[in-house]
């Protein structure tokens, strides 16, 4: 990104590469292709409807766990939707039953609780299931451990599925490799093997991590033509999330002041941590920085912090070639998938706009927020 590039961008502001989401996209579609596969896309990881007129040339439907998601995909995507939530509302569910394809229900009692209205409605219904595998390190992010709340466990369902019961549903991964997918399906077929045969369709959920360079794609594509040469009656579903938005643009911050604190040289920006991109803290994790290093591999070494008020709004320890000065563009990598989606208004921070670097190398400032963004989500 040039320097007059930068020059147009409001700060902060989050920054779609068309170029690079087509690139994941036809990746996908290809995968889905040779595989016979559906995926489609999770809004849980990436939302960003004004790109949806792309995504949706590649991918036929959405995975949505609320009702502003499904109202979202309806609105902005069309095509398939497939509903799952840790429970539904009475108030709720009469809507989503007019949005949904599929629903998926995470235990016994709310299946039992909104079966008959769901087949009435001639909605293809699911069971969210617990396949008790351990493919993610960090817990907060791993739905398969045996107190989980998400999905019910093979000894609970039994040897039969409820009469009208269409599909089963299925997450166990968080950005993981091809053989953590192997993992999965294995642990399907032991622990739901006898229950297959009755499907119609099993969604194996999202984390597979298929655009990250140096995923084996061929043995992504043989596992899944695997399972269907042995279940050919059952339709496979694949949702990603972070693998549609993977690598696919910025969030592009400044400088607004520099400190010493303590023997530390602190970069004050004009993002957060906590705010938007708050994976750096739960997660946690160390976002790349453009030109940036680890401290002590360049000459310059800062911690760069977020604007609010939470004293640990840190984002991390960073070299640089060249001292920092305030209003210089700090540039984090690959920002998009679960940033957006995730960002709060905390301290009334102003939400980063959201700009498109269109195919043709053109930019486009898609949407600013301000003071009626605050207001508008308090009373």
């Amino acid at each position: 990104m040039t320097e007059v590039e930068l020059a147009q961008l409001p700060s902060p502001c989050y920054l779609l590469e068309e170029v690079r989401l087509r690139r994941n996209l036809e990746l996908i579609s290809r995968v889905a292709r040779e595989s016979g596969c559906r995926f489609i896309l999770a809004l849980k990881g990436f939302a960003m409807w004004s790109a949806f007129p792309l995504v949706r040339h590649y991918l036929p439907g959405c995975a949505v766990s609320s009702l502003a998601e499904a109202q979202l995909a309806h609105n902005h995507f069309g095509g398939h939707l497939h509903l799952y939530a840790p429970a539904f509302s009475d108030q709720e569910f009469p809507i989503l039953l007019r949005l949904a394809d599929r629903i998926s229900f995470n235990s016994l009692s709310q299946w039992w609780r909104y079966a008959k209205p769901t087949l009435a409605a001639g909605v293809s219904a699911g069971l969210r299931v617990n396949p008790e595998i351990d493919e993610v390190a960090v817990d907060m992010y791993n739905p398969c451990s045996p107190q989980s709340r998400l999905g019910i466990p093979a000894a609970e369902l039994g040897n039969t599925l409820p009469e009208g019961v269409a599909g089963l549903h299925l997450h166990a991964l968080c950005e993981c490799g091809v053989e953590s997918t192997e993992a999965l399906i294995d642990a399907v077929e032991t622990r739901f093997g006898h229950l297959l045969g009755s499907l119609h369709w099993l969604n194996l959920g999202g984390g597979h991590l298929l655009t990250r360079a140096g995923y084996d794609l061929a043995r992504l594509i043989h596992l899944l033509r695997g399972f269907g040469r042995r279940h050919p009656g059952v339709e496979l579903v694949l949702e990603p999330g972070s693998a549609v938005a993977w690598d696919c643009g910025p969030l592009v911050a400044s400088v607004l002041d520099l400190i010493s604190r303590g023997g530390v040289e602190i970069a004050i920006l004009d993002t957060s941590a906590t705010a938007h991109m708050p994976d750096v803290l739960e997660m946690p994790y160390r976002p790349d920085v453009r030109g940036g290093a680890f401290p002590g591999e360049k000459r310059y070494s800062y911690r760069l912090g977020g604007v609010s008020c939470l004293a640990g709004d840190v984002i991390g320890d960073y070299a640089f070639d060249h001292p920092l000065v305030v209003g210089e563009r700090v540039i984090f990598e690959d920002m998009l998938h679960y940033t957006m989606v995730k960002s709060t208004l905390f301290n009334g921070l102003r939400h980063p706009a959201i700009a498109i670097r269109r195919e043709g190398g053109r930019i486009e400032v898609v949407r600013r927020f301000g003071y009626a963004d605050y207001e508008g989500r308090l009373s």
